[in-house]
């Protein structure tokens, strides 16, 4: 997807500028959940990266050594001069929506940019041409192939999918991967589990249709949690995180006093 990009205050910047008003002028992830607590920890990330972004251009908000976020009581004008910076430098963003090509969705035993669509309350728009033809031909199969799998049902003609569709077709490729990595290793995996502490060694990244995960091997066995970008230099490091429904806090080195990375 290519779109254009516009100035102006974001809503990110203006969130954290409140929770640090609030907090002596520091924010975190953990801060952040606490003052709302109707926030995912996947949405207090993408603060934590907004501000990692503008550190790195700008010099803007630093990192305490307890992880928390220092923010300067200017945090608003210098979001906003980022944001012009930014503009001048990249007018349009592009997204990958699926790095698998659409021919070879509608059958994989994964969650796919086509299961997502099919849920989203505001799917793509697309043109019965071109493009977007083969695109409604790769999604009337894959509705099939979600029929035969059990994973959705016609009633009166309408499109019924299970809740907990674009889950389960995750869970149901992790464990697949899982599997022959275990092969390949030697170890076992165990799944990580909600509130559960991990901590071992980054292995690598793991590529699969439903995202990029971590590989994180332990004295006996290896998991799997989902990935961020930030883990891209500290491969064969010793990491420690808590994991949340969505997502997961790291903490680099065995230390407490480690730098936390979200």
């Amino acid at each position: 997807r290519i779109s254009p990009l516009a100035a102006g205050m974001r809503q990110v910047d203006r969130t954290v500028a409140e929770i640090a008003a609030a907090n002596g002028g520091r924010y975190d992830v953990d801060t952040h959940l606490r003052h709302d607590p109707a926030a995912s920890q996947s949405f207090a990330e993408t603060h934590v990266r907004r501000l990692e972004r503008m550190r790195r251009a700008t010099g803007g908000a630093e990192r305490a050594p307890d992880g928390s976020w220092l923010i300067p009581a200017d945090h608003l004008e210098r979001a906003a001069a980022f944001e012009a910076r930014q503009l001048r430098d990249r007018p349009v963003k592009v997204e990958t929506l699926s790095p698998v090509p659409l021919d070879r969705l509608p059958r994989a035993e994964a969650a796919t940019w086509l299961d997502r669509e099919l849920v989203s309350a505001a799917p793509e728009p697309v043109r019965d041409s071109g493009f977007g033809r083969e695109l409604r031909s790769a999604q009337a199969a894959r509705r099939q192939w979600l029929l035969a799998e059990g994973l959705a049902e016609s009633r009166e003609g309408v499109m019924v999918f299970r809740p907990d569709l674009v889950e389960t077709l995750r869970r149901r490729e992790l464990l697949r991967v899982a599997g022959q990595l275990s092969d390949e290793m030697g170890i076992p995996f165990v799944e990580a589990k909600p509130a559960e502490r991990i901590q071992g060694t980054l292995r690598r990244a793991v590529e699969m249709t439903s995202g990029r995960h971590a590989l994180i091997e332990r004295s006996r066995d290896f998991t799997l949690v989902p990935w961020r970008s930030v883990l891209e230099r500290h491969l064969g490091k010793s990491v420690s995180g808590m994991l949340r429904g969505d997502g997961i806090n790291w903490t680099l080195g065995r230390g407490r006093g480690g730098p936390s990375i979200q």
